[in-house]
C-alpha cells in the first residue's frame, strides 16, 4: 500500500506545476511590464509556503520567511545580471552567469543569521543598486516569436515540480532557514529564461527580467508580513496577508514603470 504522505506529496507537485505553467504561458504572450507582473506573482513561492504550512507550525513559517527575505536580494542580483547580459549575449552565456551571480550572493547571505530588520536593510540596499542599472537604456524591442517546441510545457512543469519538491523535502530534513532559501531559488525565473529567450529574443526577455525587479520589491513587505503575522495570527491568515501584499504591489507596477520611463532613456 502506498504511504499517504507520498500521495499528498504528488498531488501538491501536480497542482503547483499546473499553476506555474499557466502563468508562464501568459508571460510569453504579454508585454515586458505585464509579463513581469505575472512572473513575479508568488506562483511558486506561494504553493511552497502553503505546503510547508500544512506540515509545520507558525514558528517554522516565520523563520523561513526571514531566510526567504534575505535570499530575495540574491534574486535581484540574478535578474539584473541576466537582463544586462541577454540584451547582447546568448542564452548559453546569460543564464549560467546570472545563476552564478545568484549562487555567490546566496552563499554569502547564508553565512549570516538574519533578523527581520537586517534582511529588510539588505534588500533595500541591493534593490537600490540594481534597479537603476537594470532599467537604464532598455530598448523597446518587439518580441520575435519562434515556433513552440514539444518539450516547452514539460520543461516548465519539471522545473517548478523540482522546486516544490526540494522545498518540501529540505524543510523536513534541514529546518526553516534551508526551506526559506529553497523557496526563493530562481528555478521559475530560470526556466522562463530558458524558454523565452529562444522564442521571443534576448532583448525582449531582458526587458521582462528588468521589469521583474520592480515586482520582486513587493516580496519585501510580503515576507515581512508573513514573518510578523504567522506567530500572532497563524499561518493561514499570515499567508493571506503576504499574498495580498504581493498582488497589490504587482497591480501598481504599470504605474510605477510608467513613471520610470519618463527618466530612463530608451533607444528607438
Amino acid at each position: 500500500m502506498i504511504d499517504p504522505f507520498w500521495l499528498l506529496f504528488a498531488a501538491k507537485l501536480a497542482l503547483a506545476a499546473g499553476i506555474v505553467v499557466a502563468a508562464s504561458l501568459l508571460v510569453e504572450r504579454s508585454g515586458p511590464v505585464l509579463g513581469a507582473m505575472i512572473a513575479t506573482l508568488p506562483i511558486s513561492v506561494g504553493p511552497a509556503y502553503v505546503f510547508l504550512a500544512m506540515e509545520h507550525d507558525s514558528g517554522f513559517i516565520a523563520g523561513s520567511a526571514v531566510a526567504s527575505l534575505a535570499v530575495n536580494a540574491a534574486t535581484a542580483v540574478f535578474l539584473t545580471l541576466y537582463s544586462l547580459l541577454a540584451r547582447s549575449r546568448s542564452l548559453a552565456v546569460s543564464l549560467p552567469l546570472g545563476l552564478l551571480g545568484w549562487g555567490a550572493t546566496a552563499a554569502a547571505v547564508s553565512r549570516v543569521d538574519w533578523t527581520l530588520p537586517g534582511a529588510v536593510a539588505l534588500n533595500l540596499i541591493v534593490f537600490a543598486a540594481c534597479l537603476p542599472v537594470a532599467l537604464r537604456g532598455l530598448a523597446a524591442t518587439p518580441p520575435v516569436r519562434a515556433a513552440g517546441r514539444r518539450w516547452d510545457i514539460p520543461a516548465r512543469a519539471a522545473a517548478v515540480t523540482g522546486l516544490i519538491a526540494a522545498v518540501l523535502l529540505i524543510g523536513r530534513a534541514l529546518g526553516p532557514a534551508a526551506a526559506g532559501f529553497a523557496a526563493l531559488a530562481p528555478v521559475v525565473t530560470g526556466s522562463l529564461a530558458l524558454l523565452l529567450h529562444p522564442r521571443i529574443g534576448g532583448p525582449a526577455t531582458a526587458a521582462v527580467f528588468a521589469n521583474a525587479l520592480i515586482g520582486m520589491v513587493g516580496y519585501i513587505p510580503a515576507l515581512s508580513l508573513l514573518h510578523l503575522a504567522a506567530p500572532a495570527l497563524g499561518s493561514t491568515a499570515a499567508l493571506g496577508l503576504a499574498l495580498a501584499a504581493c498582488v497589490l504591489w504587482n497591480a501598481a507596477m504599470p504605474a510605477l514603470r510608467g513613471r520610470g520611463r519618463k527618466t530612463v532613456p530608451a533607444r528607438p
